[in-house]
């Protein structure tokens, strides 16, 4: 099998300068593949880009944390943080929750539900679902995922944990890299859900860039894709343009979001003409993963 692989860019929605970035990296050949996030201040503009680039894909970035809902408070209350109107505004402060049994299965339904029908009341089939911080490593956000996936008829979710041979190569900080790490227990419980197992919920077989985001630059970007094996993986990047509107949203990558753009520019195009059978993807082209020893082998694949 060769190389093919999903270059997404999160956070589409958040700003125009981020929305122009992507459509600008499409464009160029230099991605793939897009998450758009229902609740961004610029979706409507996202929304526009994306019907006038035919052959980009397009997700849902399911927010669950750091922000405000689609739904009503008070049909969400274990999603919400203390002033009973915004989510929780740390991946620290949701992963304690769910970790605790606090936050209800039924209401990550109901917000994921509200995401995904605001893509499609704009006219975007989502190709994909992934979370805004990876909330779906937790087993209690992944579950409710994949059944409003398989419910309306999404036909794939990130992988979001990151390969070994990848993490290897030490990109990103020691604590993240180390976060990655401990958070990658949970990798097996994502491959025994039903919607995976069976294949009804298409997957890769890993997420490329995790533990590198805030520090994807080009020499970085050039490694992760010089070592990947035959296979079907996921870069995770969040380029941009860092506009007035960026600073008006919370977000720790800011600046960076440029060095990621130019980065994808450079790099991409030229790994695609010199690596022999190297293609980009979409969800949607993932092949079928119905058989469980085929899933086993990504395991082990990335041990």
């Amino acid at each position: 099998m060769t190389a093919r692989l999903i270059i997404n860019a999160d956070d589409f929605g958040l700003t125009p300068g981020v929305n122009r970035s992507i459509a600008e990296l499409f464009r160029a050949g230099a991605l793939s593949s897009t998450t758009l996030m229902a609740t961004g201040a610029a979706f409507e503009d996202a929304v526009r880009l994306a019907k006038a680039a035919p052959g980009l894909g397009v997700g849902c970035h399911v927010v669950l944390t750091d922000g405000l809902p689609i739904s009503k408070p008070a049909l969400i209350p274990t999603l919400l943080a203390k002033d009973g109107v915004s989510l929780r505004p740390t991946l620290a402060e949701f992963a304690r929750a769910a970790l605790l049994g606090k936050i209800c299965a039924s209401e990550i339904e109901r917000e994921a539900t509200a995401q995904i029908a605001r893509l499609l009341d704009a006219g975007l089939r989502p190709t994909h679902l992934d979370t805004h911080k990876h909330t779906h490593m937790f087993p209690a956000v992944l579950q409710p995922l994949l059944r409003v996936a398989e419910r309306m008829g999404v036909p794939a979710i990130r992988n979001p944990f990151e390969p070994a041979w990848a993490l290897r190569l030490g990109h990103g900080g020691f604590t993240r890299r180390l976060q990655m790490r401990m958070l990658g227990r949970m990798e097996h419980s994502f491959w025994s859900q039903p919607q995976i197992r069976s294949g009804a919920v298409r997957t890769t077989a890993g997420a490329l860039g995790v533990s590198a985001t805030g520090s994807l630059d080009a020499g970085s970007l050039r490694a992760l894709l010089q070592a990947m094996p035959a296979g079907e993986f996921e870069l995770v990047c969040h380029p941009g343009f860092n506009d007035a509107q960026l600073n008006a949203v919370r977000t720790r990558l800011r600046a960076h979001r440029e060095v990621e753009h130019a980065a994808l520019l450079t790099v991409v195009p030229k790994w695609l003409r010199d690596t022999s059978g190297a293609e980009l993807l979409r969800f949607t082209d993932l092949r079928e993963r119905s058989d469980q020893h085929a899933i086993e082998a990504n395991v082990r694949q990335k041990s």
